[in-house]
């Protein structure tokens, strides 16, 4: 989807239309004031003098999103808010709405779904489709389907995409960056060279930022470049496993499947603070933002039918230095006061004499409550859901990615 979170505010206020606009922090008193002000009148009639503007922020927010008019002054998404007002101060900041984002992206996602049912879901705003088998699919390498997604889904939420039509997944990603928004690229295996090679190794999802420096370091900078290099040296240079990856993927090669259905491997909430907290000065507020976090993870699991077993949090502090500790429980559970009470007892396990930016609570080592019910009374079953908790627990001593927080 473009500039997703963006565009659905743009729905509710289409007067902020071409306007920079900067998607990111909860809501503030100027939110609330402003709806008040004109509650007499529709979103869309709200003057656009009166929104609040970035350069009257202050705080330690972070940016969603940003419209495209925004993005053309070097702001982007998981900028801080402060920073990106040096940027942009005429930009109208707006507080995300997940709730929003959500809805739409499952009004997307059923216009996908019956067009083309077999559909891989990543995150609120993207996925992956394979339609081999769809009927007429295959009409001008894909452009026809492509063409009708669009169009389907902008009739039924006025939202626009950019599609990339490619062998592979790692392709298809790559061809959806390149004409947005509201674009359709097509990538066939004989374009590798013309249309991959030449673009910068970060562009290939997978390379992160430390692995983009090491390949620049060894003056390997474009896709191409990377592509020329042997296993061996590959290899030599970054491990089998990586060194493998980065020869295949240089050359287009990926073999994974579309996913139509996945386990998350685990559910986790948590809140960088507009200030530095104190354990012991703020205890109050952070108490209760603690018990908030592990209540949130706890309505995830109940609504998305899991139970847990591992529990963890994790703390940055003031210097960004960041601690994870977690407990394995006897038994896996979804409610907000035992995930409390156990994530609780991981926070006396860490020194908490420095502030805190930062408090994430997860639960891990998942398993489906309709599984977990089904063997109450057959304690062999159960054993084995539980065994592969042992082996996949996380180790106190590893920080937890941030992918699980």
């Amino acid at each position: 989807m473009d500039a997703f979170y963006a565009s659905v505010e743009l729905l509710r206020y289409p007067q902020l239309k071409g306007l920079p606009v900067v998607i990111g922090g909860g809501r503030r008193a100027p939110d609330d004031e402003l709806l008040a002000r004109y509650a007499h009148l529709p979103l869309g009639q709200i003057p656009v003098a009166d929104f609040p503007l970035l350069k009257d922020y202050t705080g330690r927010g972070v940016i969603t999103t940003a419209t495209y008019a925004a993005r053309q002054f070097g702001v982007g998404s998981a900028m801080g808010l402060m920073k990106a007002a040096k940027l942009c101060p005429q930009a109208v900041l707006l507080p995300v709405d997940f709730a929003e984002y959500r809805r739409f992206s499952r009004a997307f996602k059923e216009v996908i779904l019956s067009i083309a049912p077999v559909m891989e879901n990543r995150g609120v705003d993207e996925v992956y489709i394979d339609f081999t088998e769809v009927p007429g699919g295959q009409r001008e390498g894909g452009r026809v389907l492509a063409r009708l997604i669009q169009k389907s889904i902008f009739e039924a939420t006025g939202l626009t995409c950019s599609v990339g039509v490619a062998p592979n997944k790692l392709l298809a990603k790559m061809a959806s960056e390149f004409n947005k928004p509201n674009g359709i690229s097509i990538v066939q295996a004989e374009d590798l060279q013309a249309q991959i090679w030449p673009l910068a190794c970060r562009k290939v999802n997978g390379i992160g930022p430390k692995a983009d420096a090491k390949l620049k370091a060894l003056g390997l900078e474009t896709i191409g470049q990377l592509a020329q290099q042997s296993l061996p040296q590959l290899v030599h240079w970054f491990g089998k496993s990586y060194g493998h990856w980065l020869h295949d993927a240089s050359w287009g090669r990926d073999e994974r499947a579309v996913e139509t259905e996945s386990e998350p491997v685990s559910m986790s909430r948590e809140t960088t603070f507009e200030r530095d907290l104190h354990a012991v000065h703020d205890r109050a507020e952070l108490g209760a933002i603690f018990t908030d976090l592990c209540q949130r993870v706890a309505d995830d699991l109940q609504r998305k039918g899991y139970v847990g077993r591992t529990v963890g949090i994790k703390l940055r502090f003031d210097d960004f230095k960041i601690a994870t500790r977690d407990q394995t429980l006897a038994l896996p559970m979804q409610d907000g006061q035992t995930i409390r009470q156990a994530a609780g007892q991981c926070l006396k396990r860490v020194p908490l004499g420095k502030r805190l930016r930062l408090l994430g609570v997860k639960v891990g080592g998942l398993i489906r409550l309709a599984d977990w019910e089904a063997t109450a009374h057959d304690p062999a079953a159960r054993d084995a859901l539980l065994r592969p908790q042992v082996l996949t627990s996380v180790n106190e001593s590893d920080p937890y990615t941030a992918s699980l927080f």
